[in-house]
């Protein structure tokens, strides 16, 4: 990965068109992630997870997908069990705490199964967000509880389980979703809720977790800490609280830098992350025409970054329990049948 640059790339259909993989090739994306719109069938996306793996040069390229079971998930059946969204876990957890730890683990460890079986490597899981009410339902039941000391036991118990499977969990959103009062994907959501309120519900998660090896930032903006700017683009966020408060040492990687939420040329966008204290960034919607001005702003990986980023590698490897698969799959079900 000694050329990669800091950035996660995006095709947009089923495979690399000529003018994606010249593209990649030249630019050389640190991993991929993959959306609906490229999965067709098995053969079809092991093919495509090969390529992209090529194109990144190693077989250790990640390739990221959100698969969190619920609501958002990329692989649909055939291609992969329905699971269901974290939420039940927390509802376990809440009637027999050790059954509870158990399932979130095995919904780790079968999440990772279901993407090994097409060498996507990478998870955009756990979700660790602790709602409040009257917040905005792009979290909702992805939250594993709206208590954040259930969360963050829940929240490790996942990442263990993807770990184990061979596979990169990335917490997200870095240093807290669950307060926000609008869609990101659409505008910027701002919360004015003080310091002292945040740092004891939503940093607390990512406190527990801060070992984790990679992370997801919010496009949110924290106005008791920086009124000007998104965690995103904000140094003062990301050092004082992400990497000082929280002491959250892995890979930082944006949230969609395409996002409604983040404005501005998109060159200046991955700019400011970067220069904010972000190792990566992520560009999701496969759009050429903002992935090269894109690219202008994202530098070489180095330094820290590059470290950073060879640790969350050394997690991509091949499970030594596998032949286990059936078991874990039996007492998954038996754990939630409990709650039917």
């Amino acid at each position: 990965m000694s050329d990669a640059k800091s950035w996660i790339a995006a095709p947009l259909g089923l495979e690399p068109s000529r003018e994606e993989r010249q593209f990649f090739a030249g630019e050389r994306p640190w991993g991929f992630i993959l959306f609906a719109r490229n999965i067709d069938g098995p053969s079809q996306l092991t093919e495509l997870v090969e390529m992209l793996k090529e194109l990144g040069g190693r077989e250790t390229t990640p390739i990221f997908i959100d698969q969190e079971g619920g609501r958002i998930r990329r692989l649909m059946p055939p291609l992969a069990p329905n699971r269901p969204a974290p939420r039940v876990i927390g509802d376990l957890y809440r009637e027999d705490g050790e059954s509870g730890r158990r399932l979130a683990y095995l919904h780790g460890r079968l999440l990772a199964a279901d993407l090994m079986r097409y060498g996507i490597n990478a998870d955009c899981v756990p979700c660790i967000d602790v709602p409040v009410e009257g917040a905005h339902d792009i979290i909702g039941d992805r939250a594993l509880s709206n208590d954040p000391h259930e969360v963050a036991v829940l929240g490790r118990a996942m990442a263990e389980g993807c770990m184990a499977g061979g596979v990169l969990p990335v917490l997200k959103h870095m240093p807290g979703h669950g307060r926000g009062r609008a869609d990101s994907h659409k505008e910027l959501p701002i919360v004015d809720a003080k310091h002292y309120e945040l740092a004891a519900r939503d940093f607390l998660p990512f406190a527990e977790l801060s070992d984790m090896p990679c992370a997801m930032s919010a496009h949110i903006l924290f106005s008791d800490i920086d009124s000007q700017r998104p965690a995103t683009l904000s140094p003062v966020i990301i050092e004082d609280v992400i990497r000082g408060e929280i002491g959250f040492e892995g890979l930082l990687m944006t949230d969609d830098i395409s996002m409604k939420a983040l404005k501005g040329p998109y060159d200046e966008r991955a700019r400011a992350s970067i220069s904010a204290g972000c190792d990566i960034v992520l560009h999701c919607n496969g759009d050429m025409q903002e992935m090269r001005p894109l690219v202008r702003g994202v530098p070489v990986l180095d330094g820290e970054s590059r470290r950073r980023a060879i640790h969350a590698e050394s997690y991509l490897t091949q499970p030594a329990d596998s032949e286990q698969l059936d078991a874990m799959g039996e007492e998954y079900d038996r754990l939630l049948s409990v709650l039917v």
